[in-house]
């Protein structure tokens, strides 16, 4: 279920983020406006114009910093990386655990 509710967040990212790379929307003067799609989408857009990826031009036209938006992408593979090497490192010692037995 949380593999199925991550895969609908990510897809509303890149929903989000290609409709501003689609249309050119990455500097303020190629604003574009923005109108999401669902809760989920709405919620992710909010959450990157939080984190400064996606910035307002006017009230109601927006673009894509692409910095920030890279910056974003390697923070998260970043947490992924050490998610992944804690989940290896506890299989490590969980199987040094049962050979030792």
């Amino acid at each position: 279920m949380a593999t199925a509710a991550a895969a609908v967040v990510a897809k509303a990212r890149r929903d989000i983020q290609h409709h501003f790379f689609a249309a050119d929307a990455v500097r303020p003067d190629r604003a574009v406006p923005f109108a999401p799609a669902g809760g989920i989408e709405s919620r992710q857009f909010e959450a990157m114009r939080a984190r400064g990826i996606i910035l307002a031009e006017g009230s109601d036209r927006y673009w894509l910093d692409v910095v920030a938006y890279d910056a974003d992408l390697q923070q998260r593979y970043r947490r992924v990386r050490i998610i992944l090497w804690v989940a290896v490192a506890a299989v490590a010692i969980e199987l040094l655990v049962i050979a030792t037995r």
